[in-house]
């Protein structure tokens, strides 16, 4: 028996006031590993987020998640999404707020507060079950939010910019967050940090200009029959470097493509520990590096790739 995907879209294309916001968008996705959502500002991320949600109806075109429709009442408790500014009300405490909204979906008030605590011990913050919004930090609120969305532990969550403002310790507390639940819950992660996608995501898909294209990471790279490392060097002479880096066996290619970053296109089956050869190669030349390593940024990979 065949089983329908998590979400199907066919043709999808949702135009304001005559542009196209989304152009014929068709992908199919299964449940799994969190998938990362990226394209410029305009792209069309929010508008495809909220046609998801079932807060928007597309001007064209078909979208069904677990076979359903977008509003459909079957998904109640199944689907759930954090906009990028999710704000709770200031005048009643978090614990209340979400025991509320536990409420909304069919839970007692029993099961509420349950639901309540689960999910702020899960964001690391059933302390603050008593407080009010306004009393936490910026990232505090962002983890409150995120609670709000796994109340009655949905099957897929949409996050949009769920690490847009962050300190770079609260940015690891929402990516941990991600990774404990995943693959049991689907995340679908709209994001400007290439950085923190490629950490969290083996698939991601491009909005760009309306139309949509999907990637898996590293399957393309690890069925080639060359590979590629990126290494980031303190302050060095780029010429020099490249020149040097060729020479050694294995290397088919070395690009700079901005300052202090070398991406080498290599050959594994002439020298499969090419990592070394360079990190000798740096030694003996007293370049000092800042990072090595295996494959392409994701940035490089999406936008620069020819």
């Amino acid at each position: 028996m065949s089983h329908s995907p998590m979400i199907h879209c066919h043709n999808l294309s949702h135009s304001y006031a005559g542009k196209a916001a989304l152009n014929k968008v068709n992908f199919a996705l299964a449940t799994g590993e969190p998938i990362g959502l990226v394209g410029p500002n305009g792209a069309g991320k929010t508008t495809l987020l909220s046609i998801l949600s079932g807060f928007l109806h597309p001007t064209s075109g078909a979208v069904t998640l677990f076979g359903q429709q977008p509003s459909a009442s079957a998904l109640n408790g199944k689907v759930s999404a954090l906009p990028q500014d999710a704000r709770l009300d200031p005048s009643f405490s978090i614990g209340d707020q979400l025991s509320f909204y536990g409420r909304l979906q069919g839970l007692s008030a029993q099961q509420a507060q349950h639901e309540t605590i689960r999910v702020l011990d899960a964001v690391a913050l059933k302390d603050s079950l008593k407080e009010k919004p306004d009393t936490l930090s910026h990232g505090m609120a962002k983890r409150v939010a995120i609670a709000q969305a796994l109340i009655g532990s949905p099957e897929l969550i949409l996050l949009d910019e769920p690490t847009a403002g962050l300190d770079p310790v609260n940015t690891r507390n929402i990516r941990a967050i991600i990774a404990d639940l995943s693959p049991a819950t689907t995340f679908i992660i709209s994001s400007h940090d290439l950085a923190e996608l490629g950490r969290l995501c083996q698939q991601i898909l491009l909005l760009e200009n309306g139309n949509m294209s999907s990637m898996q990471l590293n399957t393309s790279e690890q069925d080639s029959a060359t590979r590629f490392i990126t290494l980031l060097l303190e302050s060095c002479p780029a010429t020099e470097v490249i020149s040097k880096l060729k020479q050694l066996a294995g290397v088919l290619l070395v690009s700079n493509p901005q300052k202090n970053e070398f991406i080498i296109e290599y050959n594994p089956a002439i020298e499969a520990k090419i990592d070394i050869k360079i990190l000798t190669c740096l030694v003996d030349n007293n370049w000092h590096y800042r990072q090595l390593s295996q494959g392409k940024s994701l940035e490089e990979t999406l936008f620069f790739e020819k």
